[in-house]
């Protein structure tokens, strides 16, 4: 059978292997408070491509005190007048943070260019920059891994398909999603680029087939565990103290009178 005509990952299997990889996700954020090592993890891809779900494995078992999700809204006014990569380095990881970028300075590389918010000039001189600036941010002491979410056409139109029949799902399908689907292949001729660009030995792109939505996620999250070296932190169990029983009184009974939620399940 060909890699690309595997059989969609049975749920009872997924959510097996992802509550593995949940545990050791649980021990790297051990080992990344214990150390203070600081990650970021780009996640960039076409729309529909899955990233959002992926952001939300990742995320399910963990503090968001350490595992730091940001997706920028468009920039502002104030923003254009920032040097291009501002707006983004401000939410850099401090020490025991792992930052996670749902779409990154790599807009410029995608959406701004295909859709003509830069200039081509922009668009040359950020794919120039790039990997200066990637490079001083690894030499600065920051784990960069970038993931690439590579979805198929057919899947890509299934899934907005869903979107516009679901409407607990339509508020994900924007203005902007239509005018991706529309321009395909201006958003390869951009993807290639890209990789061309800024696919490096200091910060290497890697990319995640994510036409199997729950075979790209285990696989995305098992690459980020094998590219960071973290070891399991042993801690003490902690016991439950016992209750204090000083200034006891019916707590309860206190809460009569009270307005309470109405049980209808």
């Amino acid at each position: 059978m060909a890699k690309d005509d595997k059989e969609k990952l049975k749920r009872k299997v997924y959510e097996k292997q992802l509550r593995k990889l949940q545990v050791e996700l649980c021990y790297l954020q051990d080992w990344i408070k214990a150390t203070g090592e600081r990650v970021i993890i780009v996640l960039e891809g076409r729309d529909a491509a899955g990233k959002g779900g992926l952001i939300k494995a990742i995320t399910a078992r963990v503090s968001p005190r350490v595992f730091r999700v940001f997706a920028l809204p468009a920039p502002t006014d104030r923003d254009r007048t920032q040097m291009y990569i501002q707006r983004y380095m401000q939410h850099f990881p401090a020490g025991g943070e792992i930052v996670i970028f749902d779409r990154s300075w790599y807009n410029r590389a995608g959406v701004e260019a295909v859709m003509g918010f830069c200039t081509r000039e922009q668009h040359e001189l950020f794919l120039q920059n790039c990997p200066i600036a990637e490079r001083f941010i690894v030499n600065g002491g920051i784990r960069l891994l970038k993931l690439w979410l590579e979805v198929g056409q057919d899947e890509q139109e299934r899934r907005f398909t869903a979107r516009i029949d679901d409407p607990i799902r339509q508020w994900k399908l924007s203005p902007m999603d239509l005018e991706s689907y529309k321009r395909w292949y201006e958003y390869s001729r951009a993807r290639d680029l890209m990789l061309k660009h800024t696919d490096t030995d200091d910060a290497p792109w890697h990319i995640v087939r994510t036409d199997d939505k729950r075979r790209g996620r285990l696989n995305a999250i098992s690459h980020i565990l094998s590219r960071i070296p973290y070891k399991r932190i042993d801690k003490a169990k902690p016991k439950l103290p016992a209750r204090s029983e000083k200034r006891q009184y019916d707590d309860r009974a206190t809460l009569k009178g009270r307005h309470f939620v109405e049980e209808l399940f």
